[in-house]
């Protein structure tokens, strides 16, 4: 559940700032009693979620300011983002209590919902949004959330945004089956839109997207691996999916292909600066607040950008650090790699990077007039490159 806000400094409860929020944990809650002890459980941990003794100290400023933050861009697109909210919950309705479970048990956990709030956004921006643009973004987000249920049972993940993954709490074989169940129920929606164009964007970005997943698979513990193989990857895996929900929105909105193209480049752009960040905090930002233990990476032999950087100008005794700890995939020499990542500057090399393509993201919207849908854009993009989680 998205928590809208919250009052700081006392143990009053999170309270959601509309019936519609009220009526989603209601509708959880009667879904989840109903497969007890699972059920029980998770609603146990929901109720923890929801109050603010429930959260640990270290969040409550955290909390705050990037909730309103977001708030503020989600603002322009409110009804809009409160029907995806909806759609999302009344299509994971199913006969079989363990698809509700698992799916609710990953859609309850929170995130940005950035990809439907971004397919939304540039409808905004391009006139409005229609009954399609919120089957869209709902479709986008279900490919998302599939793709998160299949990642975190081939990184062995047992963390993801605070809390078990589902794969941790349910076992592997619920995790991998109701991500299909995602991904097919993505594919049902599209139906709905009856548009050609549309349904081979997203076949494609789901394709490529299972590509970028293998190759990363097969490149993990390779400490031979280039910049321009990582970002090969993370473009597959990662800044697809954006570039898929600007484009599809545009393509729903009818406009030209040209300008198509552009909010397709925007979003690859930015998922390439959200990502190359993502990496970057993995190395350098507080778990607490990111809900993921720091070195997660070094764990599931990734060789990101910080360690790329680190591995090409760093001393002989750093890449050998590095490239141990990557053949282990082990964080046990984890203080001694994150000093070696600041002392060859990795981390600021990193950062330039997800800077160039915010810079190139921001040029695309150029093509687009202003509006408050725009602004609201263009907030994602600085807001991308500067967080801490």
């Amino acid at each position: 559940m998205q928590i809208k806000g919250a009052e700081r400094g006392t143990n009053s409860c999170f309270k959601p700032t509309d019936s519609a929020r009220a009526r989603m944990v209601g509708q959880r809650a009667a879904i989840l009693l109903k497969s007890a002890p699972d059920g029980k459980a998770y609603l146990l941990h929901l109720a923890a979620r929801l109050t603010h003794r429930g959260v640990r100290p270290s969040m409550r400023g955290h909390l705050a300011k990037p909730l309103h933050y977001m708030q503020d861009i989600r603002a322009t697109v409110a009804s809009e983002f409160e029907q995806v909210n909806q759609l999302i919950i009344d299509q994971l309705r199913s006969d079989v209590p363990m698809v509700e479970n698992v799916g609710h048990y990953i859609v309850d956990a929170g995130g940005k919902r950035l990809r439907p709030l971004l397919a939304l956004l540039t409808a905004a921006a391009l006139g409005e949004c229609s009954t399609d643009h919120i089957k869209f973004a709902a479709v986008v987000e279900f490919i998302h959330t599939a793709t998160l249920l299949h990642d975190d049972v081939v990184d062995i993940s047992s963390l993801r945004r605070g809390r078990p993954t589902a794969n941790a709490e349910f076992g592997n074989a619920p995790s991998v089956l109701v991500g299909d169940f995602l991904y097919t129920r993505a594919f049902q929606l599209m139906v709905q839109l009856a548009n050609m164009a549309i349904l081979e964007n997203m076949a494609d970005t789901t394709n490529t997207i299972a590509e970028g997943e293998v190759l990363q698979l097969v490149r993990a513990g390779q400490t031979a691996t280039t910049e321009a193989q990582y970002l090969d990857v993370i473009t597959r895996k990662t800044a697809i999916l954006f570039a898929a929900g600007c484009r599809g929105a545009a393509v729903l909105s009818g406009a030209e292909p040209a300008l198509c193209d552009a909010m397709h480049r925007f979003g690859l752009n930015l998922g390439i600066a959200f990502q190359i960040v993502d990496d970057v905090l993995d190395y350098e930002g507080d778990p607490a607040t990111m809900g993921k233990n720091v070195g997660d990476d070094l764990t599931e032999g990734k060789l990101t950008l910080p360690l790329i950087h680190a591995m090409r100008v760093g001393s002989p005794a750093e890449q050998a650090l590095i490239r141990d700890a990557i053949a282990a995939r082990s964080t046990a020499g984890i203080k001694d790699i994150l000093a070696a990542v600041q002392r060859c500057g990795a981390i600021g090399y990193s950062r330039e990077q997800a800077r160039h393509y915010h810079d190139l993201a921001l040029a695309e919207l150029e093509r687009l007039g202003d509006s408050p849908a725009r602004t609201a854009l263009r907030r994602i993009t600085h807001l991308s490159i500067n967080r801490d989680h």
